[in-house]
């Protein structure tokens, strides 16, 4: 049996052998999707009651906590985003670069990782265009931003090597293959076709497709099938459905769909899977649109996470010194509760660079004031933010 060369989506050669399976987009209805809506009802009424609420949450705060929301929750997209395929970013760097862009600041933050600059600009991009129709150009800009800092693939265009494009997870030895997109030589006529579908449903369009979840997962869906870049394919894909969903809202979406994603990876993969080798996605449609609800309800924890911290600092600000503060900042960009496991002697001295009796002082004197509470006691002491 011959052998052919492929690519996963680390962007690693695997040999494998020859496949028996027939994909979505070798069926002679390709790409004629379709589903059965029933059930869904409730899904997306949810869905829009959910966001509804979250917009009158946003708008209805001070402009500085609007401002400290939205960067929460694209700070937590673009890092999520990554890590499905596997990179890892600092978080600060991502924040002072969504900052930049922004026009949060007033001096220029740096920013050290160009993969961290690249994909907060990618979630700057995908917020302040999403009226425009999608076109090539616009998706050959995104995957430049995706591949910002990857001097090993061919950023900004189709992918036009020979051999075929599978994509495949797991560690080296045990992967698993998920589905084989199209030869490269069909993915210009078939992009072509992927784009002017996604302008026609969009609202207001000739084929307009009303419910924004379900548009959002026929879009992802379609993408994924096609895998047009050599790499970063996810994370596109992943812009696209928020475009789609931002469309549908008539504004930009509150909402990180690759954390609620990334929270249970190989539920996504494997719903990706299960799809691939029909045109019927009707078991995709719930799948993702359920992640679509989830992610708006974590949205909804993430606005009110955000104004509790925002109170929690006017009753301590003036009880604090300036290392306490930097702390306890540093413990609320890891969410509720702060670092898992809470902090210690040894964590604050790291953030700090004070002496270990400055550090268990301070700790010991926001015990005191009820901004910590201990967990453990003698030298297993620990301590979490009692928000």
């Amino acid at each position: 049996m011959p052998k052919l060369a492929q690519f996963s989506i680390l962007n690693e050669p695997i040999i494998c052998y020859n496949r028996l399976m027939t994909y979505n987009w070798e069926l002679p209805n390709w790409p004629n999707f379709k589903y059965d809506p029933s059930g869904l009802d409730d899904i997306l009424l949810s869905f829009s009651e959910k966001s509804g609420r979250v917009r009158g949450l946003v708008e209805a705060l001070p402009e500085n906590i609007q401002n400290e929301t939205i960067l929460d929750l694209m700070v937590s997209e673009a890092i999520k985003t990554s890590e499905i395929e596997g990179e890892y970013l600092s978080r600060q760097d991502v924040m002072s670069s969504i900052r930049n862009n922004l026009g949060l600041v007033k001096d220029f933050e740096p920013v050290r990782d160009k993969r961290a600059g690249g994909i907060a600009s990618l979630m700057v991009d995908v917020r302040k265009s999403y009226p425009e129709p999608l076109t090539s150009q616009m998706l050959f800009r995104w995957h430049e931003l995706v591949m910002c800092g990857n001097r090993f693939v061919k950023a900004g265009a189709w992918r036009d090597h020979s051999e075929p494009m599978q994509v495949i997870s797991g560690p080296l030895g045990k992967e698993t293959v998920h589905f084989e997109a199209p030869p490269s030589s069909r993915i210009p006529e078939e992009m072509s076709r992927f784009i002017e579908w996604f302008n026609a449903s969009a609202p207001g369009g000739q084929q307009e497709i009303k419910k924004a979840p379900i548009r959002s997962a026929i879009a992802h869906i379609y993408f994924e099938s096609l895998h047009p870049f050599e790499d970063g394919n996810g994370r596109v894909g992943r812009a696209i459905s928020e475009k789609a969903l931002s469309q549908g809202a008539g504004r930009p979406i509150l909402l990180s769909l690759s954390r609620t994603i990334e929270a249970h990876k190989r539920d996504y993969y494997d719903a990706l899977k299960r799809t691939q080798t029909s045109n019927d996605i009707t078991l995709w449609i719930h799948y993702f649109v359920n992640v679509i609800l989830q992610a708006q309800t974590e949205a909804e924890q993430q606005v009110n996470f955000t104004l509790l911290k925002a109170k929690f600092f006017d009753r301590h600000k003036n009880h604090i010194n300036e290392r306490q503060l930097i702390v306890i900042r540093r413990m609320l960009e890891e969410g509720v509760g702060g670092f898992e496991g809470g902090i210690n002697a040894r964590k604050y001295i790291a953030i700090t660079h004070v002496s270990k009796a400055t550090a268990t002082r301070d700790l010991q004197d926001m015990e005191q004031k009820g901004i910590l509470e201990s967990l453990g006691s003698g030298r297993s002491t620990r301590y979490q933010i009692a928000l």
